[in-house]
């Protein structure tokens, strides 16, 4: 396998050297370039077309959010992993939407985030396990709104799957939970992102942590 090509993002030099030190122990992965604005991170982006972008979301010209959304306009083969210190809910869903392909807090350990940045790379979507926690367990302990949601077009089972997605869980691990197939747990997912009127898994992961709680 050839290693993930990462650029790292962020504006301190500390933080960067940190990242490139600990990465730099792992052969699956390659830190290919380092910047620390939002300028920077989209003009690196663009000439050196890494595969994963890791972007802190406080730069000192302007936001990750913003730098996420031009990366994933120029870049369309390039994903982006946010790797922050802000563990706030509205903090995750404005990445989502900013088109971000995961969302890590700095808290995580070395293999854990290069295990993220390996999974993103591979298309997948990350969400903190933290954030990821919280919320489950308030869902599965019954704490949800009263009345509608917009997750009312969803069939129970769709919600099972949206649910289990928002856990992280691959395609085939959601399947062997509900004992369904990898082709229909797909179809299931191609479903919700349709009635939902969504783009990608991430975005779907948070929608559900975001209309499962209030």
């Amino acid at each position: 396998m050839k290693p993930v090509r990462l650029l790292i993002v962020d504006d301190h030099e500390v933080v960067r050297v940190g990242l490139r030190t600990l990465l730099g122990r792992f052969q699956s992965i390659e830190v290919v370039g380092e910047a620390s604005t939002a300028a920077a991170a989209i003009a690196e982006t663009k000439r050196l077309s890494p595969d994963v972008v890791l972007l802190d979301i406080r730069l000192p010209d302007g936001n990750g959010f913003d730098a996420c959304r031009q990366i994933q306009e120029m870049a369309t083969d390039t994903r982006v992993l946010i790797l922050t210190s802000f563990a706030d809910d509205d903090v995750v869903f404005q990445s989502i939407a900013a088109g971000a392909d995961g969302y890590l807090l700095k808290e995580i350990d070395g293999e854990g985030l290069v295990k993220a940045i390996e999974k993103v790379a591979a298309g997948q979507s990350i969400l903190d396990p933290a954030i990821t926690r919280r919320v489950m367990s308030r869902v599965k302990n019954g704490v949800e709104p009263i009345g509608k949601t917009k997750l009312d077009p969803l069939s129970p089972q769709e919600r099972k799957v949206l649910a289990l997605v928002a856990e992280g869980k691959t395609n085939k691990e959601i399947g062997i939970d509900l004992g369904l197939s990898d082709k229909t747990i797909k179809n299931y997912l191609s479903n919700i992102l349709d009635k939902l009127q969504l783009s990608r898994r991430s975005q779907a992961a948070a929608f559900f942590v975001q209309h499962s709680v209030r």
